[in-house]
């Protein structure tokens, strides 16, 4: 008997049985429902996102013995034809096998003669950026004079390796990676539909696994009912994902709450019997730990099928909020980490240890709850690092970042503190161009340059809020405010000096006796564009 992978069986074959792309879909409907149709369009994004599946409805779209509509109706003999791949008129191509310029010749040999028996001819051309640069010139020829019973449906992964001159002449879509609760939810739809049992954790771990894709996440659902003799549930699908139990993440970070460090240590030891992947435990963890920072962030928020609010509450409650966010920032640098360690299982142990070990001295792990014997255990797990530097026992530390004296929020040097700080280009830009206003507790104020609002992006103030939070040795955030009087930057001040150097400049020059005598004898004159202040150095 054969077996059809829940892949092809449940390829959406309209519009509307598509999971995510509303940005792209809406953009086709309205340009089929409008009759603005272009001749040439361009599907990019990753592995399994729909750009096929996309091409081959917009086929049907096209050729619809109903019309031309964002709807087909999937029953006449056009749209069936397509559906299976049976259409003459739709030609579905695989650049990466043909991609040859005799190959594409001979395909494009046909353009001029109309259909056969639909309203367009469509070429849909898959990986297209595997053609040749002579299969590009061939097609470049009939994309700019295309006639007009002919349509043109490209997708690729790598849109970067299209000529500049075949990507203008053609309607470029992105469509975006899926998010893991769209993929959860499609996951279910055909579960429930194929009246499979199923696990909710279970989903949401091929869904996270899939990373975007839906087609690999379906690939590794058939791979998990195959495992689990037609069930999808948790426990297989951690086994054959590799992945720890939830169990454990859990565990971690109630030890973590504690604030005890042995007990840490001993259970990350008893770990290695069951051979974890690492990496994947501190993602884990740092997910674990970002739900319960919204936990205590956002009351009203209900958890997911991996971690009921429950559990989540319950940790919000030991955890003190910047412990949270400390853990969680120590887990992905401990995961950067991980290949530059001796072997994996030290560089885990290496960052548990600097979670409850480097942090501000005097703060109790385990928040406000935590008692004398936490304090103990802190005061234990630190001497070893304290024992060199009476500094390194007072000064507050994040991971990675070396001990500097704790900010009390006054003020800063701020050309000091920009000698120091580890960025580069937009972020050190971005940096140069502020003025420091204040610190209000982990905030700091600045004002910035108005001409330099484009740079301020998310990313840009990310990477400069953990640099200072690596300077301070304290986790702080930056947060830009309209200076109540004007403020200069560094950037601007090395601007200010430079326009005073020239200006003193220029009037030396102009006041040189022997400027001056040229001025007289000759009728020489100072062209003040010329005129340069001497370098000091």
């Amino acid at each position: 008997m054969s077996y059809t992978v829940l892949a092809r069986k449940w390829r959406p074959r309209s519009f509307a049985e598509m999971t995510g792309q509303e940005h792209v879909l809406r953009a086709l409907s309205n340009a089929l429902d409008s009759g603005r149709l272009h001749h040439a369009f361009l599907f990019t994004g990753t592995r399994g996102v729909g750009k096929t599946t996309v091409a081959r409805i917009l086929a049907k779209c096209l050729n619809c013995e109903r019309g031309v509509t964002s709807q087909p109706c999937g029953e006449c003999s056009s749209c069936r034809e397509i559906d299976t791949g049976r259409n003459p008129d739709v030609l579905e191509v695989d650049a990466a096998s043909q991609s040859k310029v005799d190959e594409t010749r001979e395909l494009l040999d046909n353009v001029p003669y109309a259909p056969a028996k639909s309203r367009f001819k469509v070429y849909l051309i898959d990986e297209v950026h595997m053609l040749s640069t002579a299969s590009f010139n061939a097609l470049l020829k009939t994309l700019e004079e295309p006639p007009p019973h002919v349509k043109f449906l490209l997708a690729t992964t790598d849109p970067q390796k299209l000529p500049p001159t075949v990507l203008s002449r053609c309607l470029q879509f992105n469509l975006k990676n899926l998010s893991v609760s769209l993929i959860a939810a499609r996951l279910k739809f055909i579960l429930e539909a194929e009246q499979m049992p199923f696990e909710p954790a279970a989903l949401q771990l091929l869904a996270a696994a899939g990373d975007g894709s839906l087609r690999d996440a379906l690939s590794l659902l058939d791979q998990l009912l195959a495992f689990g003799g037609g069930r999808a549930d948790e426990a297989g699908a951690r086994v054959m994902l590799g992945t720890v139990d939830r169990e454990q993440v859990q565990r971690l970070a109630e030890l973590l709450a504690s604030g005890e460090l042995a007990p840490l240590m001993s259970y990350a030891q008893t770990l290695e019997d069951w051979s974890p992947d690492y990496e994947r435990m501190l993602v884990d963890l740092a997910g674990l730990l970002e739900r319960v920072a919204l936990v205590q962030a956002l009351p009203e928020y209900v958890g997911d099928e991996l971690y009921p609010v429950e559990l989540l509450r319950s940790l919000a409650q030991r955890f003190d909020a910047a412990d949270v966010q400390l853990y969680y920032q120590t887990a992905l640098l401990g995961r950067r980490d991980l290949q530059l360690a001796p072997d994996p299982r030290s560089g885990f142990r290496m960052t548990l240890l600097r979670m409850l070990v480097f942090r501000p001295a005097g703060v109790v792990p385990g928040g406000p709850e935590g008692g004398a014997g936490n304090r103990a255990g802190v005061a234990r797990a630190a001497s070893p690092v304290a024992a060199g530097s009476k500094a390194a026992a007072t000064a507050p530390t994040v991971a990675g970042a070396t001990p500097r004296a704790a900010s009390t929020g006054g003020d800063l040097d701020w050309p000091t503190v920009l000698a120091s700080l580890d960025l580069s280009g937009m972020a050190k830009q971005l940096a140069q161009h502020c003025s420091y206003l204040g610190r209000s507790g982990a905030v700091v104020r600045l004002a910035l340059d108005a001409r330099m609002n484009g740079v301020a992006t998310a990313a840009q103030i990310d990477k400069l809020s953990q640099a200072l939070s690596g300077y301070l040795g304290e986790t702080v955030r930056v947060a830009f405010e309209k200076a109540a009087a004007p403020a200069v930057s560094p950037a601007r001040q090395r601007e200010l000096d430079a326009e005073n150097q020239q200006t003193e400049a220029r009037t030396a020059f102009a006041g040189d006796p022997g400027v001056l005598a040229l001025q007289q004898q000759f009728g020489a004159t100072i062209h003040a564009d010329s005129v340069r202040p001497l370098d000091k150095d």
